[in-house]
């Protein structure tokens, strides 16, 4: 029962499993037991099953302070500590030396410092002694003569070497530099004095080449642009010592048809032969030509020449800055008008160039008779009154003749300075 006490008033202590309620407490621990406390039965170590109870003994610590009766060796010296001399020997304890400093049996050093006594010093007679003095002289009079021909001959060679170092002079002359390379502007040329006081007026007449009317009859595109190419070559050689003469450089210019399929880097009327500054081209109508050609021959070869003689002009006008000039001056126009008379006066130049040409080789091209008969009244009856558009960009029939008529006379480019004529002599 749980009240019951069976050990003499001390209380039970609790089952397995039980828990402490309220107002419960756990008994205290009992400070004395009725039971006496005996040794059990001893048990051998060496049993089979007690191995691992074995431990290796381990020596107990050795105080260093301690005083021991004990007669074993000495303790090892700490580190750092002197060394004491062991008892009845004249070697010191600790580490030995090794190497070339045996026998260890020395106490003090291996060699002595104090060593032999040296030899006396030996005796030399008194004619030994005069000599070698003799031949110290004689050696000392010969260095300084040496020595006084090497300066002698070093202030022969080097000027005052002491108010300024020694050079080496070179032997070949220091090459002369080029003078600096200087830019200089030059002024430019005004447009209008480009065209007004060109040097190909200056340049003289052109001359008579001896070329020939080519006899290719131009009845066909493949024949017309034959003709065009023989008359091509008396051009280039009539012009070109000119141009050259005027200060420019002489380029020949191309050659082509009018074709919608070659065509070129300007545009221009499909039913005309012009030139094209851009790429240097001459471009013919074939398909006019070959017309002309069936209706009258000889008229047809007149204009033919008469045609390429002025786009040469152009070319001309081209290889002397006059075209871009005139081209500028057109762009500072003010009003339409200025600008076509600006057309008018390039146009009536290449017309005034073209006759001076002709006029120059009329011998070799046959511009003789009825040629010229046909030369004449077709340059007489061009001009703007005859152009469909009534644009008035080339020039009046009379004054085709102005311009034309005294350079086939006269053969020279002087004669051709539209650009310092009245409005009216281009108009």
């Amino acid at each position: 029962m749980p009240d019951e006490k069976p050990d003499g008033g001390a209380t039970a202590q609790p089952a397995a499993g039980h828990f402490l309620t309220e107002g419960e407490s756990a008994p205290l621990p009992t400070a004395h037991r009725s039971q006496p406390i005996a040794l059990g039965k001893a048990r051998a170590l060496s049993g089979p099953g007690e191995s691992a109870l074995r431990r290796k003994a381990r020596p107990l610590p050795v105080d260093p302070e301690a005083v021991s009766v004990y007669s074993g060796p000495p303790v090892a010296p700490l580190p750092g500590a002197p060394t004491t001399p062991l008892t009845g020997t004249r070697r010191t304890g600790g580490a030995r030396r090794v190497g070339w400093n045996r026998p260890y049996s020395r106490a003090g050093a291996q060699y002595n410092q104090v060593g032999p006594p040296p030899p006396p010093p030996r005796k030399y007679s008194n004619v030994v002694v005069a000599g070698l003095s003799a031949l110290v002289l004689v050696v000392t009079a010969s260095v300084g003569v040496a020595c006084f021909k090497a300066i002698s001959s070093y202030d022969s060679s080097v000027d005052n070497p002491l108010s300024r170092p020694s050079v080496h002079r070179p032997t070949a002359p220091i090459p002369t530099l080029p003078d600096p390379t200087v830019t200089k502007t030059v002024p430019g040329v005004k447009d209008i004095d480009r065209v007004q006081k060109n040097e190909i007026y200056k340049a003289g007449k052109l001359a008579a080449v001896g070329c020939k009317e080519p006899s290719v009859r131009p009845t066909s595109q493949v024949t017309t642009l034959r003709y065009f190419q023989g008359l091509l070559p008396c051009l280039n050689e009539a012009w070109k010592p000119l141009i050259e003469k005027a200060g420019y450089t002489f380029r020949a210019p191309k050659l082509t048809l009018v074709s919608a399929k070659v065509p070129t880097a300007c545009t221009g009327e499909s039913d005309s032969s012009y030139y094209c500054g851009t790429d240097e081209t001459i471009a013919i109508d074939w398909q006019d030509y070959v017309a002309m050609y069936k209706r009258d021959p000889i008229d047809a070869r007149v204009w033919m020449m008469d045609v390429m003689a002025h786009e040469y002009g152009h070319h001309v006008q081209d290889m002397t800055e006059m075209l871009t000039a005139v081209g500028s001056l057109q762009g500072w126009a003010k009003t339409e008008a200025a600008e076509l008379e600006l057309n008018r006066r390039l146009e009536l130049q290449a017309t005034c160039f073209g006759a001076a040409f002709l006029g120059a080789n009329k011998a070799g091209l046959g511009l003789t008779g009825a040629k010229l008969q046909a030369w004449e009244f077709d340059t007489k009856h061009s001009g703007d009154e005859y152009n469909p558009k009534k644009v008035r960009d080339h020039g009046s029939r009379a004054n085709q003749w102005f311009w034309g008529g005294p350079a086939f006379d006269s053969g020279n480019p002087a004669s051709c300075n539209t650009y310092t004529a009245s409005a009216k002599r281009v108009s």
